[in-house]
């Protein structure tokens, strides 16, 4: 992967901007730590920072391709994993290339078919492309929302890029945040409403949608959409077709010129991965790596939840002895998932999902020291029914986001009279998602309902995972590819009836099925458990000191918000917190680890409410 940033202005010259766009271009480093490139012109700049992972010597970037004089430069982050199927397509149109890098097919494909080249696409990416035939710049996001892209726009000029750190590196961006601004982080946080950036002014491409931005104007446009259908299968053929589908995705993203690991945590869909990927890689006489996380002490203090019912450790041991991986486990200290708090937050540029990022950020600083490309099975959940809210039939009909049912808790930690929109601010981003979910007129309630929690999921609590995933992992310039979020996968999911998807009464059924001969016994009829969290006392210390230190600071930016009495009783009494702040997980310590994020975040970025 990569990162990029560009800025076009049809108000004045920008070719004496080089040192501000330069500075952009370096808080991406991390992000393309192994080569650096730069495209200017009187009103476009294009800059790059490259991981190398496809065609070393051909894939250089910013790629330019000059038509009678004129330039159309492309910058680009992500991967494409139909290359082969549309490099055959652009050869027969008369097309050559010079290597096998994915991001000069995906120059011609724009060369042949303009802006409709975003429906050729199966893969991951955001790109930019600088068109001085037309004078426009053209940007488009993948379908799913793996990759990400921001922008800014102002009178006279666009800015955009990978992350926010990029636009706020140009003074053009100011590091604020209105009522709106706040609302997000201390009502909807550590998610984010699709569009915004927190940021006041920092918007983004949604999943699946390009735009024009030429003549002083950002026209966009929604390529991508989920459409409900009836489904064409029945459920042997459904089986697989699933299996069809998954395996197709996996062994497409085995794709890569430099060393692949996976990660494996002894669940079905990490599983899954990693046994696709170890029988591919045996037909080609190699041995698969996997990875796994624990933290220290963690087997001594694990505590059984409705969430986490079960540790890794046996279902990991089981998987490596059946598809004989060369594994890797990497255990964090308790005191380094603290600490890594902050540095995920300059990750995500925003306060986050606290040590499920940090032990990610450290995770993947690990697995870097000897790979630069991991899959991981996020997604699954959202699209297969995995998480418990599908099941509980009291949650699935509940009127609310289920990974944050009760606003209770964050009320509690404020001040009277703060913020008073923010409970009627999250029920409107509730019933937007739901009333604009496509179903079809024979759905039964609870097929109807199953569409709405898969928008849900889809538009919100997936995309504060891919989130994650992908800040955290550039952030240690490790590239994670994530096979169940092949656009395929996605709109089949969607449409598949319940009975189906929920096969046999189990979460994930249909999946668990179609992989039933490829798995051992005992992964098939694993319950599900989420990412491992720490359960040491420790951890919970740290937290508390964290935020109590951040409540005796005078400065504190949020003093005039935050409650301090609020903070202290989950302090003090932290098994009062009876449902999650945020998913499965986000209980007392991590509520208090998100108060030293917001704390971090006001004074790293200099933020001014406004």
């Amino acid at each position: 992967m990569c990162g990029f940033c560009t800025w076009f202005s049809d108000s004045e010259s920008i070719s004496d901007k080089r040192e501000i766009l330069l500075k952009m271009q370096s808080t991406l480093c991390l992000r393309g730590p192994d080569e650096y490139g730069e495209y200017f012109s009187e009103k476009a700049a294009l800059l790059h920072r490259r991981l190398t992972v496809i065609d070393p010597q051909n894939g250089k970037q910013p790629m330019l391709e000059n038509i009678s004089g004129k330039d159309v430069c492309l910058v680009y982050n992500g991967e494409l994993y139909n290359t082969s199927e549309l490099r055959d397509e652009l050869s027969k149109a008369g097309y050559t290339f010079n290597g096998h890098s994915d991001t000069e097919v995906l120059l011609k494909c724009y060369l042949l078919w303009g802006d409709e080249c975003v429906c050729k696409l199966n893969g991951i990416f955001a790109f930019a492309v600088y068109d001085s035939r037309e004078e426009k710049l053209f940007i488009a996001r993948d379908p799913i929302g793996v990759k990400p892209f921001f922008y800014y726009l102002y009178d006279g000029g666009i800015l955009t890029a990978s992350e926010i750190k990029a636009l706020l590196a140009n003074p053009i961006v100011k590091p604020q945040i209105d009522e709106t601004g706040l609302m997000e982080l201390l009502f909807i946080g550590p998610g984010r409403t699709g569009g915004g950036g927190v940021f006041k002014g920092v918007e983004e491409l949604l999943p699946g949608e390009c735009a024009v931005y030429k003549n002083g104007r950002l026209n966009k446009t929604k390529y991508f959409k989920l459409k409900a259908k009836p489904h064409p299968h029945n459920i042997q053929q459904t089986v697989e077709y699933t299996k069809y589908l998954l395996t197709d995705a996996i062994e497409r993203q085995l794709a890569s010129d430099v060393p692949l690991c996976t990660f494996l945590s002894g669940g079905l869909d990490s599983s899954i991965i990693s046994c696709t990927a170890a029988q591919y890689y045996k037909r080609q006489g190699k041995k698969l790596d996997t990875y796994s996380v624990n933290y220290t002490d963690n087997k001594k203090y694990f505590q059984k939840s409705l969430f986490q019912p079960n540790s890794d450790e046996e279902f990991i041991d089981l998987m490596v002895r059946s598809i004989g991986s060369q594994h890797n486990e990497v255990v964090i200290d308790n005191t380094d998932l603290y600490n890594a708090l902050f540095d995920s937050v300059k990750a995500r540029d925003l306060p986050g999902m606290v040590d499920v990022d940090s032990s990610l950020l450290l995770f993947c600083r690990e697995v870097k020291k000897r790979f630069t490309v991991a899959l991981s099975g996020e997604c699954a959940d959202e699209l297969f029914g995995g998480y418990p809210w599908y099941h509980n039939k009291d949650i699935l009909f509940e009127d609310c986001f289920p990974w944050s049912r009760s606003q209770q808790i964050r009320r509690s930690i404020l001040k009277k009279g703060v913020l008073p929109r923010g409970e009627e601010y999250v029920r409107e981003k509730y019933l937007q998602t739901v009333n604009s979910t496509d179903v079809l007129p024979t759905d039964s309630p609870l097929e109807k309902r199953m569409k709405e929690m898969f928008m849900l999921n889809f538009n919100w609590f997936m995309q504060t995972l891919l989130d994650r995933k992908d800040r955290c992992s550039m952030y240690a310039s490790l590239e994670v590819r994530v096979p169940f979020c092949d656009y395929r996968i996605v709109e089949y999911a969607y449409n598949m009836p319940w009975e189906i998807k929920a096969l046999n009464g189990r979460e994930k059924g249909i999946v668990r099925t179609a992989f039933a001969d490829s798995l051992p016994r005992e992964i098939i009829k694993r319950k599900k458990s989420p990412y491992p969290k720490t359960h040491n006392p420790i951890y919970m210390k740290l937290c508390a000191e964290g935020a109590l230190k951040v409540l005796e600071n005078k400065n504190f930016p949020l003093a005039d918000l935050l409650d301090a009495e609020g903070i202290k009783s989950i302090i003090e009494y932290p098994d009062s917190i009876s449902s999650p702040w945020y998913g499965q997980l986000m209980r007392a310590p991590q509520i208090l680890a998100y108060i030293a994020q917001l704390d971090f975040w006001f004074r790293e970025y200099n933020v001014e409410i406004v």
